[in-house]
């Protein structure tokens, strides 16, 4: 297993598996990324309509502080790190966009979501200053 895809199981904070299992988890993140398309994952700003809007579950990121500051309207707040371990506070049916200041970090929590079976989960690209740019839809 490469030291990048061992980094990556300890990010989402899952047990690193035995020695024997290990091949096997590297074979299924593989398969994954193999399988998945470019796009795969992803909305931009501007696909985020009225009614696409109000379909999505919406998911700040960004840590209690960055969130109390202020956010896009109707969003939750759950730390990106922190989304393995709460992944059954997300509807598993429907749209649920992840979002933080840029897209970075909820680009990895939406990773995380998508290798634990909630392909409905999205990201953001671009993120919530992207949002203030660039979405056709503010509240």
């Amino acid at each position: 297993m490469t030291s990048y895809i061992r980094a990556g199981v300890l990010a989402l904070g899952l047990a690193f598996p035995v020695a024997g299992q290990a091949q096997d988890l590297a074979e299924e993140v593989q398969s994954y990324m193999d399988f998945a398309p470019y796009e795969s994952g992803i909305i931009v700003p501007e696909q985020l309509t009225e009614d696409v809007f109000r379909a999505a579950f919406l998911v700040d990121t960004r840590d209690a502080g960055q969130f109390a500051e202020g956010s896009i309207p109707g969003a939750v707040n759950i730390e990106w790190r922190e989304i393995p371990a709460r992944l059954d506070e997300l509807p598993d049916t429907g749209m649920v966009v992840l979002f933080c200041n840029t897209g970075s970090l909820s680009a990895q929590a939406t990773f995380a979501a998508r290798l634990l079976g909630r392909e409905n989960v999205l990201v953001l690209q671009t993120g919530l200053l992207g949002w203030r740019e660039t979405a056709p839809y503010k509240p």
